[in-house]
């Protein structure tokens, strides 16, 4: 999952990280049976194995393993992570394209903040310009906290040559260090408003003003105190342009003006294997492809795409759909979004396509309530309760929103904290984030919950092989009916027959 944080229409951030633990295990289960739907949806689930994904799993880590200890865009890790999942959907019957696209990769060469001699943990946003080698040393100002901290360069004062303390909050990081830029600061210091460590980006390269880092609340709230104090940041990164690719791949047989397509992003970070974030979704999608196969018997075609540069700013996807014309978006029906599937103190998030929360970013386009009651419809019929997630903006369901795709998917938790009240109905740790080795060397084949791995899974396979049969209660576009399908392969036959006669075939038999 990226660090993104977006207006989509518009998007929050989320974000928390690790506390105290509190374990507890879910009460005792009762024997559910999955919700009625189409016959393919119940054939696919029960051909989806966990231990068929896992493989995969294996597959992801040992690339890593051999490729300098991660799976980034822009890498050799990458780029065989890539073939390998292309070379299983070639196997499998599918017409694999590789589309590519330019990005800026960005890899961390030093982050650290010191003041009075004690140092801070904070970690450079994504795209943010570097220091030189030995930081910038100058005095903090910390700028008040109300309800917009730091989004306008009014907030600030003057803050010539200092660097800026500011409050997470009602804009993007990238919109903060402007405002803090245009009052004169050299670098800019970030704090949660949650708990937790804050992993952010400032979106693009353009936007990039001043050095940028992200540090916990409670870190920021005990330098609210040290305004004017001499604190040193230093963060650098390598950053240099390089071309990277989607990978994608659809089924021979459906109609092609009604596609539903799911994605998951396939790069980690430069930190680590990246198993769960993403190789949990892109292993589960993969396997859901697989056993689909590249011609099921299916009314709408199914559109598998695997993401490169999520990580970097959701390049991949955002290119993608900003190389569609108007009426090839109309072909797409919906997009269905996997990240982060199997995290090891797993959730089950649906994202909220009605914004029945009410939290963060509105509703998604119309159909996205639909979708998010399928996935819910499943899960809890399987006797796995939901809670919904937002739209924040930090995955690649982010263009397709935006130009009005219907989106809907799953999400296990990322830095944020689980609480006691979802230990107790999902187990697992409160106090704890559902993945305490997000966007870290951790992130490995230790660092998945199988059982939440096979759960979310099954919910893929169901509802992308429902939507594949039927797409009217998110569109209206109903499929074909049964006699419509006779008329029209009797006129097919007819048509054959008859242009074969014309050619002067002997065997044609026309009536």
């Amino acid at each position: 999952m990226s660090t993104v944080r977006k207006r989509l229409a518009p998007a929050v951030a989320i974000a928390a990280c690790a506390g105290l633990v509190l374990t507890s295990t879910p009460a005792a289960a009762v024997v559910h049976s999955p919700p009625s739907g189409p016959a393919l949806a119940k054939k696919l689930v029960k051909k989806v194995k966990v231990g068929n994904i896992n493989r995969h799993l294996i597959a992801m880590q040992r690339i890593s393993d051999s490729s300098g200890g991660n799976r980034a865009s822009g890498t050799s890790g990458y780029d065989r992570s890539a073939e390998y999942v292309a070379g299983k959907l070639a196997a499998a019957g599918y017409e694999v394209t590789r589309q590519e696209f330019p990005f800026t990769y960005s890899e961390t060469l030093a982050e650290s903040l010191t003041v009075g001699g004690t140092d801070v943990p904070i970690i450079l946003m994504s795209y943010s310009p570097s220091t030189p080698e030995d930081g910038i040393t100058a005095p903090l100002a910390v700028i008040e906290p109300d309800e917009t901290p730091g989004c306008d360069v009014a907030d600030f004062g003057d803050v010539t040559g200092q660097i800026a303390l500011i409050q997470r909050g009602a804009c993007s990081f990238a919109q903060k260090q402007a405002a803090a830029a245009d009052a004169g600061a050299v670098g800019a210091v970030v704090y949660n408003n949650e708990d937790g460590a804050l992993n952010g980006t400032l979106g693009s390269p353009d936007a990039a003003r001043i050095p940028t880092g992200g540090i916990s609340k409670a870190a920021g709230e005990s330098l609210i105190g040290q305004d004017g104090t001499s604190v040193t940041l230093e963060l650098r990164a390598l950053q240099e342009e390089r071309s990277t690719y989607n990978v994608i791949a659809e089924t021979k047989t459906g109609r092609k003006d009604n596609v539903v397509m799911a994605g998951a992003h396939l790069d980690s970070t430069t930190e680590g294997a990246g198993i769960n974030d993403n190789g949990t979704g892109s292993a589960g999608l993969l396997e859901t492809a697989l056993q689909l196969g590249g011609s099921p018997k299916v009314n709408n075609a199914v559109r598998f795409a695997w993401w490169g540069a999520e990580e970097v700013g959701l390049v991949g996807s955002n290119y993608y759909v900003d190389q569609l014309s108007f009426e090839q978006q109309l072909d797409i029906s919906m997009y269905l979004n996997f990240d982060m599937i199997g995290s090891p103190n797993a959730g089950y998030f649906v994202y909220d396509g009605d914004d029945s929360d009410g939290e963060g970013a509105g509703a998604g386009p119309y159909g996205s309530a639909q979708i998010e009651s399928a996935f819910v419809d499943y899960l809890q019929g399987t006797g796995t309760p939901t809670e919904g997630t937002d739209f924040s903006g930090r995955s690649d369901y982010g263009r397709f929103i935006s130009v009005g795709i219907p989106a809907g998917g799953l999400f296990t938790g990322a830095e944020g904290i689980k609480t006691e009240a979802q230990a107790a109905k999902w187990g697992g740790r409160a106090g704890v984030a559902y993945d305490p080795c997000y966007h870290t060397e951790c992130d490995n084949l230790g660092n998945v919950d199988r059982t939440a791995l096979d759960r979310n899974s099954d919910a893929l396979a169901w509802v992308t092989a429902r939507y594949a049969i039927s797409t009217e209660e998110v569109n209206g576009v109903a499929p074909f009916a049964a006699k419509s399908k006779k008329a029209t392969a009797q006129q097919r036959v007819m048509q054959r027959a008859f242009t074969a006669q014309v050619a002067g075939d002997p065997h044609a038999n026309v009536r």
